[in-house]
């Protein structure tokens, strides 16, 4: 039913889309008609006006020019044919024709140069994005790696969410957060973040080292900013270490959603932490040790890091998302295939309709004997 109801929906909007290009050819055949099927002093000449206004903002400059053109010629030749060429009022209607389809031209030079602008930004936006947010390559030390970032608008790209993994003397280290806040400031925020883990993976010795790390690099960065972010920004994170010929994972959760772990049995374990901690920024408030904990990570599980895009997102009756429940008893073949299953998933639970941004990182120990993938194109380590 959800499938079909799809295809209707796309079908309709088909076809709502072919319609809106063909109306201005419409106006002026329906405007055709209507003088030639009325007497003289009846008038279609709004209809002729609203041809080249429909297609300004849909079509390019030499198709605006051809409805302004039909239009002011159709008008033109109706008149001369009803022998009122002459009479004021024909001069009139071809007067206004002509300038509405001038100010058509004017009105689809400044869409365009609109689009252009919108096209730039968004161009920028990724760029940013790619720069702030490197897609983690596809195997890294040993593991196989996955990351998507779901902006909650289309055509929006980076906000607050973050991840980055590091291969490191001390293991492959990964780190999923989310920081509190939009718009620059947010982005300004994950800068930090990302920069101070990529510093501090490869310096501090323990797991516990490098969320200190984040907590100091966060503190400065609060300190050179002005307003309200400079006294309760804070970012919720959860960093993990896979340690090279151990079949273990060891976390710190800095109050942010608890990681996943999906067996190749096809059962799901919520990583808690015993000991919870403040989100990192939040110091000042008390002072909790970090401690990470330990979990086995045996050969074929999936490791599954995310933000509150997920956990948070609701259906139409506002019943949060369980994805301990979603991914239970399901095979996957891979990191990439889990991201790709849970994003369908979501859009499809919440209608499309999702409120915040969505960070997922999926790290999968490769099973006894596993062929390791070929990758078809260069990423960005």
């Amino acid at each position: 039913m959800l499938g079909q109801r799809g295809r209707d929906d796309g079908g309709g909007r088909e076809g709502a889309r072919r319609f809106v290009r063909a109306l201005p050819a419409l106006l002026i055949a329906g405007g055709v008609a209507y003088d030639l099927s009325t007497p003289p002093r009846f008038t279609a000449a709004p209809l002729f006006a609203a041809a080249p206004l429909v297609a300004a903002p849909l079509f390019a400059v030499w198709a605006t020019l051809l409805s302004g053109s039909f239009a002011v010629l159709a008008v033109l030749f109706l008149h001369l044919g009803n022998g009122t060429l002459g009479e004021v009022q024909a001069l009139t209607e071809i007067l206004t024709v002509v300038v509405v389809a001038a100010l058509a031209l004017l009105i689809n030079r400044v869409v365009r140069r609109s689009g252009e602008r919108l096209a730039s930004a968004r161009v920028i936006a990724e760029t940013a994005q790619r720069a702030v947010l490197p897609t983690p390559a596809e195997r890294i030390g040993g593991l196989q790696v996955a990351a998507r970032y779901e902006a909650a608008q289309e055509d929006a790209f980076i906000g607050g969410d973050l991840f980055a993994v590091q291969d490191t003397p001390y293991g492959v280290r990964l780190v999923v957060g989310d920081v509190r806040g939009k718009g620059l400031g947010a982005v300004e925020a994950v800068a930090v973040v990302i920069g101070a883990f990529r510093e501090a993976a490869e310096q501090e010795s323990s797991l516990e080292g490098v969320a200190q790390r984040l907590e100091r690099a966060l503190a400065r960065e609060g300190t050179r900013r002005d307003g309200l972010d400079a006294f309760e920004g804070f970012t919720t994170a959860v960093l993990a270490e896979v340690v090279r010929g151990e079949a273990v994972v060891r976390v710190v959760d800095r109050g942010h959603p608890e990681p996943l772990m999906l067996y190749a049995d096809g059962s799901v374990a919520l990583l808690e932490q015993v000991e919870p901690a403040l989100p990192l920024g939040m110091a000042e408030l008390g002072a909790w040790p970090d401690r990470a904990f330990e979990v086995p990570f045996p050969a074929g599980a999936t490791l599954l890091l995310y933000t509150d895009g997920l956990s948070e997102a609701r259906d139409a009756a506002g019943v949060f998302y369980d994805p301990v429940a979603r991914l239970s008893g399901r095979l996957f073949p891979g990191p990439d295939a889990v991201l790709d299953a849970l994003v369908s998933d979501v859009r499809r639970y919440t209608g499309g309709g999702a409120t915040d941004d969505l960070a997922l990182l999926a790290v999968s120990r490769p099973a006894e004997g596993q062929p390791e993938r070929r990758r078809t194109m260069p990423v960005v380590p």
